[in-house]
């Protein structure tokens, strides 16, 4: 049974800097794509970011181009959002998300696998 588990979330003010963790258990992390996406107050699942199992990385760029970065660690089992300039209209609970395929990225109906999130708050 494939687990991840979404740590690092807290509130924060404008301007401040967080990193969020994805721990994977029970698959194999290194073949999977990873991605996080989030969901505000009243508002749909968006997508964020996602890392490839080859490394290539795709961003959701009109909302956090520039400011974020993922990341993985296949030692670690482990995925990472490191957030900057955070804005208000960033809070959210952000999911991570793994896929068995490298298509589609953005879209959340391509994942298999889904953390239970971690709520990121910034306040102005």
């Amino acid at each position: 049974q494939v687990q991840l588990v979404e740590s690092g979330g807290g509130l924060v003010q404008a301007g401040d800097s967080l990193r969020l963790s994805c721990t994977v258990s029970g698959g194999t992390f290194s073949t999977y794509t990873m991605a996080w996406f989030r969901q505000a107050p009243g508002k749909g699942r968006e997508f964020v970011a996602a890392i490839t199992s080859s490394g290539g990385v795709t961003y959701d760029t009109n909302s956090v181009k520039a400011r974020f970065t993922i990341s993985r660690d296949n030692s670690k089992n482990t995925v990472y959002l490191q957030m900057t300039s955070l804005k208000p209209e960033d809070t959210a609970v952000y999911y991570c998300a793994a896929a068995n395929s490298d298509y589609r990225l953005a879209q959340g109906a391509e994942y298999d696998y889904w953390g239970q999130g971690t709520q990121v708050t910034v306040s102005s």
